[in-house]
C-alpha cells in the first residue's frame, strides 16, 4: 500500500508528537454539502448510495476535496448494515429515519439471528473500503466504523429510532438472558465486521455507542461497555506494519470515562457535555481524547466558531505528543453552512500549532 503523506491523525491517537492538532468531523460526508446531495440524488436513495462502492467512495472524498485541512477520511456507510445483514430488512422512511421490516422481540427471534460473514454478507462495505483506500492514495488515513452492540440492539428491538427505548429496556430488565444473547451475537458480528474493514484497508476504527449514555450506570457497564470491551479484545491491532488505533465513543458517557478508558481502546471520543481539560486530567494518561465541540456552534459566525475552537484547545492544553484529535461532539448537522465548517477546520490547525511547539 502507498505510504501515508499525512499521518498526524494516527500519531495523535497513539499519543505521539504532531505539528498541529489533527481534525476530522463525524458525519463529514453528509447533507450539509451540496455535492453530497447531488450524489445522493444521482444514486436514487440513501441505501443505494451506501451499497454502491463507487458512490460510497465519491461521497467519502467530497469533504477532503473541499477541505484540505481534514486529517482523516471516514468510510461512508451506515451503522445499521449489520442488522440488515442479519435479515432485519433495513429501509428508510422520509422524515422518519431508519426502520426495520422485522423486529426482535423474543428469545426465539434472537436465537434465529445469523452472524454475518463480512465478505459474503457485507462485501459491498469491504469493497467500498478498498476502493476508498485506493482513491486516497496515501493522502490521509481511512477510518472504519461500526455501531456498538447496545446501539444496534436498540434499533433491532424498537424497529427503528426511539426516544425512550421502552421495548429495549423492558427486554433488558425482564429478560436479561435474551438481551445478553443478542448483545453477544452483535459483539461477534461487530468484531468480524471491523476486522474485515481493517483487512480491506481501514487504518483506524471507531465504535459508535450512540445510545449507551441513556442507560443507568450499572446497566451501562453490563449491557454496553462489557460488549465493547469484548470487541476491542478481538480486533486486529496491527496491519501493514502499523498499529491500528481503536476509538470508543459513547455519547453522554462522560460519567464513566475511567471505565471506558480501561476497556483497551487507544482513544475515547467525547461529546460536548464533557470539559476536555477535566477529561484529560481524569484519563489522558491512559488514552488519547477525541472531541469535542458542540456541533451547533457551526451555526454561529466564523469569529465565534474560531473563539470556541481556541477555548477547547486551551482547555486541553499543551504537551508534546498530547494525544488530542479535534472533532465535533457528535455529527455535523444538515443545515450547517459549508463555509462555517471550513472556518472551523482552518481554526483548529491555525490555533493549535502553539500547543505543539
Amino acid at each position: 500500500m502507498t505510504a501515508l503523506k499525512n499521518d498526524r491523525f494516527l500519531r495523535a491517537l497513539l499519543k505521539q508528537p504532531v505539528d498541529v492538532t489533527p481534525v476530522w468531523m463525524m458525519r463529514q460526508a453528509g447533507r450539509y454539502l451540496p455535492e453530497y446531495r447531488a450524489s445522493r440524488a444521482k444514486a436514487g436513495d440513501f441505501m443505494s448510495l451506501c451499497m454502491n462502492p463507487q458512490f460510497a467512495c465519491e461521497v467519502t472524498m467530497q469533504p477532503l476535496d473541499r477541505y484540505p485541512q481534514l486529517d482523516a477520511a471516514i468510510l461512508f456507510s451506515d451503522i445499521l448494515t449489520i442488522p440488515d445483514a442479519m435479515g432485519q430488512g433495513l429501509y428508510f422512511e422520509t422524515g422518519e429515519g431508519p426502520r426495520f421490516k422485522k423486529v426482535v422481540s423474543t428469545l426465539a427471534d434472537i436465537e434465529a439471528l445469523p452472524i454475518p460473514d463480512p465478505q459474503k454478507d457485507l462485501g459491498y462495505v469491504m469493497d467500498a473500503v478498498s476502493t476508498i483506500r485506493r482513491e486516497l492514495n496515501g493522502r490521509v488515513p481511512l477510518i472504519g466504523f461500526s455501531g456498538s452492540p447496545w446501539t444496534l440492539a436498540t434499533y433491532m428491538v424498537e424497529g427503528g429510532s426511539s426516544k425512550d427505548f421502552r421495548k429495549t429496556k423492558a427486554m433488558l430488565y425482564d429478560n436479561p438472558q435474551a438481551m445478553h444473547l443478542l448483545l453477544d451475537k452483535l459483539a461477534q458480528s461487530v468484531t468480524s465486521y471491523l476486522n474485515g474493514q481493517i483487512l480491506a484497508g481501514a487504518q483506524a476504527v471507531q465504535i459508535f455507542d450512540t445510545w449507551g449514555g441513556n442507560l443507568s450506570a450499572a446497566a451501562y457497564q453490563e449491557f454496553s461497555l462489557a460488549y465493547m470491551r469484548k470487541i476491542v479484545s478481538g480486533l486486529i491491532r496491527e496491519h501493514e506494519g502499523r498499529k491500528v488505533p481503536v476509538i470508543l465513543f459513547t455519547k453522554n458517557g462522560g460519567l464513566w470515562l475511567e471505565s471506558i478508558a480501561d476497556a483497551g481502546a487507544d482513544a475515547l471520543g467525547l461529546d460536548w457535555t464533557c470539559d476536555i481539560g477535566n477529561a484529560r486530567e481524569r484519563v489522558g494518561h491512559k488514552v488519547a481524547l477525541q472531541g469535542n465541540m458542540d456541533p451547533t456552534v457551526l451555526y454561529a459566525k466564523p469569529e465565534a466558531i474560531r473563539a470556541e475552537v481556541g477555548r477547547i484547545l486551551a482547555s486541553y492544553g499543551s504537551g508534546s505528543g498530547s494525544g488530542h484529535v479535534f472533532n465535533l461532539g457528535h455529527g455535523i448537522t444538515p443545515e450547517v453552512d459549508p463555509e462555517h465548517a471550513g472556518a472551523f477546520l482552518r481554526a483548529v490547525h491555525e490555533l493549535s500549532a502553539q500547543y505543539h511547539a
